[in-house]
């Protein structure tokens, strides 16, 4: 990864394209060069949907819901066609899960929302509840719950204490 430097300069990897090399903490956030963050998730691994699943289980389980969004993320760019809608729901699950733990209530309740919305209409569409073991009816549900009490006011969550079950 090259540094760009100076006033307005960006970050870029080989291509040219945008990438922060800056750390970040576990809900994504940058932290100062020189700091001490998490390990960044690679990006652009293609894995079985089987090993997406487990993998963002126990980034969800860590409390680490922004990075569990960079491996849904892999899937819904990497994988078949047909389910690409439902690793996007997740993925924007995952990235409101992150906004209501940094405290952004407007934000965290809407993506929790749309994902729950995405994810359901993937299910319906395809008559399929419970895609690699995913119980997604469950999903469902404790999204829009969460986005309910982020709505209200709840104040930030504790992402790994509110992070979803994928699966049994």
């Amino acid at each position: 990864m090259t540094s760009a430097g100076g006033a307005g300069g960006r970050d870029r990897d080989a291509e040219g394209r945008a990438r922060s090399a800056r750390p970040r903490d576990g809900l994504g956030r940058p932290l100062p060069y020189g700091a001490e963050g998490v390990p960044r998730q690679p990006e652009g691994v293609v894995r079985a949907p089987e090993a997406t699943v487990a993998e963002a289980q126990s980034l969800l389980d860590a409390g680490r819901p922004f990075h569990a969004h960079e491996v849904f993320e892999d899937a819904w760019k990497s994988g078949p066609e047909d389910e690409r809608a439902l690793w996007r729901g997740l993925a924007q699950l995952s990235v409101g899960l992150t906004h209501a733990a940094r405290g952004n209530a407007v934000g965290g309740a809407r993506l929790l929302r749309r994902g729950a919305g995405a994810v359901e209409d993937w299910e319906r569409e395809r008559d399929e509840d419970r895609p690699y073991g995913m119980d997604l009816a469950g999903v469902v549900r404790w999204a829009r719950e969460l986005a309910g009490r982020v709505a209200a006011g709840s104040g930030p969550v504790d992402a790994a204490a509110e992070s979803p079950r994928l699966g049994p």
